[in-house]
């Protein structure tokens, strides 16, 4: 009888798809078209997308207005079904594309396998993770995370340890260098690093042992570093919240050998500007400058799934023992498979040289914009901005309203700044169709 019981069990269990998907006799499936009407009566309208996410949800971003319902390597659709060129690339995480079938198809295997153990136990994903990214980048150890701003807070726990333990700073007097206009998140932590009101104002008191000096300023690191309680100095290769701020050519190398001279760690904030959207695989690689530690996230994703890494060597990693430092979904097994595809897509793609052979022409183009309405263009890479001159009819926040008019995504930064970074999979026809939009637009003013 049990027997019986169970091969009965086991013919339910396979015969399950095939009644979900209506393939039973007496069931016939619904009409594509019947289905196709009704998804048509329950889509809602742009305006009743922003009006809902008004009602429930929190106040904290202000989105340009527009509902995005689905994606595709460079382009993106709302609700109406137009399309549009992405030029933010969610903020750089989209470096791959929009749903790249390589790294969907990773994601989807290993979904359907095992996606989270938390760290209690081992996993056979995440070694095999670990030796990708640190022979990838040339460290001895990783520590995964899931979003770039945890990827700040383990760097400055990290650097604070190393200081009591290897260099020898008095207990809580470890202190940490940022520079002016620095932006790695809206933790506490993060925003009492921030010189932007918006970030930190109303938030106080804030996070102790943090100091700040000026971007792209040798002499005044120099000076700060003189202090030997201080532990690191963590700076952005190419500040990208700031308005694309690009530093003078031998800044970083100059950052490498005065925290070498002075023995404190140089933190590298490569969230945004690494994984190959500054045209090479991380932006400091333009100087062949070396970190103590690299912060990675967004494009390790590749616009998937949240995973982030802080890679370093030994004497630094070993300093943080069981039980002081974790997170459940660090290294779970689905952000590893997800981050090895993205990496291998950005290798195997060979998207370092296309951002810089493509930046190279986009700053170009974008050079031949009106002077009178933009005033400059820079960046590197894909990684671009243009500052508008602001006027009573227009400013950098009408521009992007009316380039998405014009079929193309963009978001101010800082009032007037433009931020312009598509997807590096991006080819020479579809700049210069992007080009065109943009020049019409700012010409239209």
């Amino acid at each position: 009888m049990e027997g019986l019981i169970s091969k009965l069990s086991r013919s339910l269990r396979g015969a399950a798809p095939m009644l979900a998907r209506g393939v039973h006799s007496g069931t016939r499936p619904a009409s594509t078209a019947a289905s196709k009407k009704r998804k048509e009566q329950s889509r809602l309208t742009a305006e009743e997308v922003y009006a809902r996410e008004d009602k429930y949800g929190a106040h904290n971003y202000h989105p340009l207005p527009v509902a995005l319902e689905r994606a595709e390597g460079l382009y993106v659709w709302d609700v109406d079904g137009n399309r549009f060129f992405d030029f933010l690339s969610a903020y750089s995480a989209v470096n791959q594309g929009h749903c790249h079938p390589k790294i969907v198809a990773a994601l989807n295997a290993q979904a359907s396998k095992l996606t989270l153990t938390s760290r209690a136990f081992y996993n056979d994903v995440l070694g095999e993770y670990e030796e990708f990214i640190t022979k990838m980048f040339g460290y001895d150890k990783v520590l995964p995370m899931n979003t770039g701003v945890e990827g700040g807070e383990t760097a400055c726990k990290l650097a604070r340890k190393w200081a009591y333990n290897v260099k020898g700073v008095p207990k809580n007097q470890a202190k940490i260098i940022f520079a002016d206009g620095n932006f790695w998140g809206r933790t506490m932590a993060a925003i009492s690093s921030s010189t932007d009101p918006s970030s930190y104002e109303g938030f106080g008191p804030f996070m102790p042992g943090f100091e700040l000096i000026p971007y792209n300023d040798i002499p005044s690191l120099e000076k700060a570093l003189q202090d030997p309680n201080v532990a690191a100095f963590m700076v952005e290769p190419i500040q990208g919240e700031a308005g694309v701020v690009v530093p003078d050519q031998g800044y970083l190398t100059k950052v490498r050998e005065l925290c070498t001279k002075h023995n404190v760690l140089w933190i590298a904030d490569e969230v945004q500007t690494g994984l190959a959207r500054t045209g090479r695989r991380l932006a400091v690689d333009h100087e062949n400058a070396r970190p103590d530690v690299v912060i990675l996230g967004k494009a390790l994703s590749g616009g998937i799934y949240p995973v982030s890494a802080v890679l370093c060597d030994d004497e630094v990693m070993l300093t943080i023992k069981p039980g002081e430092h974790g997170s459940t979904y660090g290294g779970n097994p689905l952000a590893c498979r997800v981050a090895i595809a993205a990496l291998e897509v950005m290798e195997d793609e060979k998207l370092a040289e296309n951002a810089d052979k493509m930046g190279k022409l986009l700053r170009s183009e974008l050079r031949k914009l009106p002077k009178d309405i933009v005033s400059l263009v820079r960046g590197k890479g894909l990684l671009n901005a243009i500052v508008i001159k602001e006027t009573k009819d227009y400013d950098a926040w009408k521009v992007c309203l009316r380039l998405r008019d014009n079929g193309l995504l963009a978001k101010p930064t800082h009032g007037d700044i433009i931020r312009l970074a598509p997807p590096l999979i991006i080819n020479e026809a579809e700049v210069r169709e992007s080009v065109n939009i943009i020049h019409r637009t700012i010409a239209s003013f």
